[in-house]
């Protein structure tokens, strides 16, 4: 049978069986998109490489104990092992994720995607729920800017009409809006992923 042709399920129960070759066809199989993956949160090779190593040193010995119980659901189940990794990488070395800096609000970029499959849903609801916890410790005169801002779209012209205050001061509260959070952010290490 044509490795193409046999699924994940089928090399799993083979491997656990004693084929060792069934692994490599599942590394080979699903490597790229794992590495890509692992890659996109940590933008260095060496460290993705490692990460991407350790992702399958605990397939393997989870499948090894016999604990393994994901149904055909192979690859979901590796990535959140890789995605665990991840945040595991960033909480030893103590900083935050490198996000595209190319605005001044790209903590929000992450809530932006819309191609989501399930896994990455969930995560992006967690990620919305910590940034909603974040703004709720904001000032009031902060966090009205912010809301208005981030999620009703509105200009800081509008905002600065809407709240009866200067556009610098809008401005100006958005920025120690953001200030805030990423300062809350680094006391309580706190991991925003897409």
């Amino acid at each position: 049978m044509r490795q193409e042709l046999i699924t994940d399920a089928v090399l799993i129960s083979s491997y656990i069986n004693g084929d060792e070759s069934s692994l490599e066809i599942l590394i080979k199989r699903h490597k790229q998109r794992i590495y890509s993956f692992i890659y996109s949160k940590v933008y260095d090779r060496d460290i993705a490489e490692d990460i991407f190593q350790d992702t399958f040193i605990k397939v393997i010995r989870t499948l090894k104990r016999g604990k393994y119980n994901e149904e055909g659901k192979f690859l979901p189940w590796v990535m959140r092992i890789a995605h665990n990794l991840v945040i595991d990488h960033f909480r030893k070395n103590n900083r935050m994720p490198k996000f595209d800096n190319s605005g001044e609000f790209s903590i929000f970029s992450v809530l932006s995607d819309t191609s989501l499959n399930a896994e990455k849903a969930i995560i992006k609801d967690q990620v919305e729920s910590d940034v909603r916890r974040l703004i709720e410790e904001l000032p009031d005169d902060q966090k009205e800017v912010l809301v208005m801002r981030m999620y009703q779209d509105m200009s800081f012209k509008e905002i600065s009409e809407r709240t009866g205050v200067s556009i610098n001061t809008a401005l100006g509260r958005m920025r120690y809006a953001l200030i805030n959070m990423r300062k809350v952010i680094d006391k309580h290490n706190i991991i925003l992923t897409n």
